[in-house]
């Protein structure tokens, strides 16, 4: 079961798993209770969230990571984003009123992009997380073996040839591309569909 999850400025999505629950991406600080009552309305319970993974560390994607932390989500963290987590806390702390702890990361699962699939595996979703640095150094996807992609802040597709010197751009496309997707999920656009010719 996938969920898309609108609350905010930014898609995050709810993944099922037989042995646990992904939530990929949050919004931005101060938007829990729109969260309550987005996942309500899919009939997910918070219970029902065993963990969290950020496509990045923007703001607008970590900002509820501490507080379901605190109620006992584990952070999945990829190794090339262990030096970027802090990156959005001075932004949150020039506006007091919504009141961002800083991520804990003690029982945060840090895992290497390599060893995802096991780990994925593990929890019941068939699939990796790769690194697509192209929108910011620890700018990961994760690709679904259903051909399911969240890709985050990955420049849409189609915008690749209005970038000048998109080299890095065209790589992280090339590599999604790879797996043959049938359905994009992006953070700030409509989803994409491909059809698949065999």
């Amino acid at each position: 079961m996938i969920c898309k999850l609108r609350y905010g400025n930014t898609n995050t999505f709810f993944i099922q798993g037989i042995g646990g629950g992904l939530l990929v991406d949050t919004d931005f600080a101060g938007t829990l209770p729109a969260f309550y009552r987005a996942i309500k309305e899919h009939n997910i319970k918070s219970s029902d969230i065993s963990y969290v993974l950020a496509t990045h560390y923007h703001p607008d994607h970590i900002g509820l990571i501490s507080e379901l932390i605190k109620q006992g989500v584990q952070l999945i963290l990829i190794n090339t984003q262990i030096s970027h987590i802090h990156f959005a806390d001075k932004i949150f702390r020039k506006d007091k009123r919504l009141k961002y702890e800083t991520i804990n990361t003690d029982n945060s699962i840090t895992i290497n992009s390599k060893d995802s699939r096991k780990f994925l595996k593990n929890i019941g979703i068939a699939g990796e997380i790769i690194s697509t640095p192209s929108h910011s150094e620890d700018s990961i996807s994760l690709i679904l073996d259903s051909k399911v992609c969240f890709v985050g802040d990955l420049e849409p597709i189609e915008y690749i040839d209005a970038y000048d010197n998109n080299i890095r751009l065209k790589s992280d496309w090339k590599h999604v591309m790879s797996y043959n997707p049938k359905i994009i999920y992006y953070a700030h656009a409509n989803e994409k569909y491909f059809n698949l010719i065999k």
